[in-house]
């Protein structure tokens, strides 16, 4: 038998996540050894992070971090396989780690954050990578945000309250405003606008809206004359409901998010909201 004990399990168990059987397997196989037993577990971890390569990860978690002045935040989605691993301690560790990370270094592009050293000699996407052999499932990392140019802040909604969360916004104003930043963020995690304003939607986007709303009007046997009337208001119901400015805001339903901005005479300069596997 192998000269190794309980706590030698649980320790092994504690440096790499593995399960108890594969611990004690390795130890088994080092002959008690702890470091032996942890480069074996890497080896097989690796080795079984290609055969992950297929399967769908939409589970996991969205992290935040906010700059205590609240002039920078960054919000980043990483997603494993099942809400097990989502709401275990060492995946949300590698989360925020990773946001941390891309806070300090603010990467221009995904590629770049995943070729950048999180710690020396080991890039994001070994440190991914590692958290996949070590967890046992698929981890992906292809989303974040970074904002760092006016008074950021974010907010972060659970769906469920044994899971982190799976909801981010991250929100930025043109100057402070806590209350106006934090209201606007819980609007946009309930309402998901997809645009700030109506000129950012696309015009390839209003065209096809536009057409749909046109053929569908006179297939309802519409009068001719009164098309172009009912079409402006089927696309002014379409803003509504993708263009945050345009929306009625959640925590007073008289108001536009427009009016709530300028009665607070703020500026909302961007957004971003991220669901977890969306």
């Amino acid at each position: 038998m192998a000269n190794y004990t309980a706590a030698d399990v649980k320790k092994l168990r504690e440096l790499t996540g593995a399960g108890m059987m594969d611990c004690k397997k390795a130890l088994d196989e080092a002959d008690g050894n702890i470091e032996k037993a942890i480069e074996a577990l890497r080896i097989k971890g690796q080795k079984g992070v290609a055969k992950r390569e297929g399967r769908s990860a939409e589970n996991g978690a969205v992290v935040s971090v906010i700059a205590d002045d609240n002039s920078s935040g960054v919000l980043l989605e990483l997603k494993c396989e099942t809400d097990f691993v989502a709401k275990g301690e060492k995946f949300q560790t590698v989360a925020k780690n990773i946001a941390e990370h891309v806070a300090k270094t603010s990467p221009a592009d995904l590629e770049t954050l995943l070729n950048s050293e999180i710690e020396p000699g080991k890039t994001v996407q070994a440190y991914v990578d590692e958290a996949n052999a070590n967890l046992g499932e698929r981890i992906v990392l292809d989303r974040f945000a970074q904002f760092s140019d006016g008074f950021v802040t974010a907010y972060m909604h659970r769906t469920m309250p044994d899971l982190p969360p799976q909801i981010g916004v991250l929100v930025e104003l043109d100057k402070p405003n806590p209350e106006v930043a934090k209201g606007i963020a819980q609007h946009i995690a309930a309402f998901a606008p997809k645009y700030l304003s109506k000129d950012d939607v696309p015009a390839e986007v209003v065209e096809s809206e536009r057409r749909i709303a046109e053929e569908t009007t006179r297939a309802e046997g519409k009068p001719e004359a009164a098309i172009p009337k009912i079409v402006e208001g089927r696309l002014n119901g379409f803003f509504k409901e993708v263009v945050l400015l345009d929306q009625m805001y959640a925590l007073d339903q008289k108001k536009q998010v427009q009016k709530v901005l300028d009665e607070a005479g703020v500026t909302l300069k961007r957004f971003t909201r991220i669901k977890v596997g969306i």
